[in-house]
């Protein structure tokens, strides 16, 4: 599964041409981390992630820390998470994660994109089913001083579901309630995290062909440029076909 979720981010990361749109979702993770847990990311687990996350993406240092000096001021406004969910075209299942400060206004923009794209907005846990959540770490393979079998072992401790490795990195899996576990682990590790994040990864995906694709592609567009929009998950199958049209997308 790692390799369909990682041309997903692949794609995400090309659609946020503007680096400022990249840096306005780290923002906003940034806010709602430190008004969650405070400013001191020694003893905020959930801001360490997003800061590592924003040194990945290439956020300058200053930029980091404006965010977090502008979250700690009592007059900044925090953030709500939503999830909305419902069907693309052609049966895809589309979950979508937000954090907003005006729920009609984000409910009622992806409502109108899925309405566009000849899809439908659902209810609420309608398509949990479709998806399990989880937590996914990556690190690089520099990182690692013992043999992968000890790795293997230790990571088990902090909840450990699926362990993927290629030459380029490694990713860890653990169930969403290990999250914070499995973080404490691999800093335990004294292992740098490249990125962490939450995923709804899909249970089963489904095969369409590259034309019925297209409208799929719309709509993930749309949501995507939505600056309420945190990351957009769906169970279409990246057949290579659609990964060609997905690169010329």
């Amino acid at each position: 599964m790692g390799r369909a979720f990682e041309f997903r981010k692949a794609r995400k990361m090309k659609r946020w041409s503007k680096m400022a749109k990249a840096f306005t979702r780290i923002g906003k993770d940034i806010v709602i981390a430190v008004k969650e847990g405070g400013s001191n990311p020694e003893t905020n687990s959930r801001l360490r992630q997003v800061m590592q996350n924003a040194k990945t993406a290439n956020m300058p240092k200053e930029n980091i820390l404006r965010a977090i000096k502008k979250a700690s001021n009592k007059d900044t406004a925090s953030y709500e998470e939503i999830s909305l969910e419902g069907y693309a075209a052609n049966g895809i299942a589309i979950f979508v994660d937000c954090a907003t400060n005006n729920n009609n206004r984000t409910v009622a923009d992806v409502r109108s994109y899925f309405s566009k794209c000849d899809g439908a907005l659902g209810i609420n846990g309608s398509l949990e089913f479709i998806f399990d959540r989880k937590g996914v770490f990556t690190i690089s393979p520099d990182e690692i001083s013992m043999n992968l079998e000890d790795l293997e072992m230790e990571l088990i401790d902090g909840g450990l579901e699926e362990l993927e490795i290629d030459d380029e990195a490694i990713t860890i899996y653990c169930d969403f309630r290990e999250f914070s576990s499995m973080q404490k682990k691999i800093e335990e590790l004294s292992i740098e995290i490249t990125n962490s994040e939450l995923q709804r990864i899909p249970v089963s995906t489904k095969k369409i062909t590259t034309e019925q694709a297209h409208k799929v592609f719309k709509i993930l567009d749309m949501l995507e440029e939505n600056d309420d929009v945190q990351q957009v998950f769906h169970n279409m199958e990246l057949t290579e076909e659609i990964l060609k049209v997905m690169d010329t997308e």
